[in-house]
């Protein structure tokens, strides 16, 4: 029994390949980069094609499409450059967070689908932008931590 502690410890211990993926300077960007790819496609994509920008927020009843649109595009574009900038890291993940909490609430509102295929995909869409908004705020955290540390 004595011999526990020390098998907790060993299995505590990072890789050293890992601690070296984890130290090499730009895998923290990287992540970030990965974090908020799809924001920076998303509000690219939506300058580049304004019909359907607007024609996606009128398909979630959001009224005015061209408000939201606008909305839309400025958090998810400014959102991602704070956070790749790491300047107002904490209102950059705030940003993308709260709007991806609520586009979840909206585009995917599985409780009020029937059982079946289409509820079960909005489910599992639902509880992965339940898992950005996680990342989010892990990322306005260690931001905070590094800022203090340094």
């Amino acid at each position: 029994m004595a011999s526990l502690p020390q098998n907790r410890a060993a299995m505590n211990r990072t890789p050293s390949f890992v601690g070296a993926v984890l130290d090499f300077t730009p895998t923290a960007f990287l992540a970030r980069l990965a974090l908020v790819s799809a924001y920076l496609v998303g509000g690219i994509d939506k300058l580049g094609d304004w019909p359907a920008a607007l024609a996606e927020q009128a398909h979630f009843g959001l009224t005015p499409p061209a408000l939201w649109a606008t909305l839309t595009i400025a958090v998810e574009l400014t959102g991602s450059v704070l956070i790749l900038s790491g300047r107002l890291v904490w209102l950059g993940a705030g940003m993308l967070g709260v709007f991806t909490f609520f586009a979840a609430l909206v585009a995917n509102a599985f409780w009020t689908m029937p059982e079946g295929p289409e509820r079960f995909g909005a489910m599992n869409a639902f509880f992965e932008h339940m898992g950005l908004v996680g990342g989010f705020v892990l990322v306005a955290v260690l931001a905070h931590k590094g800022r203090r540390d340094a």
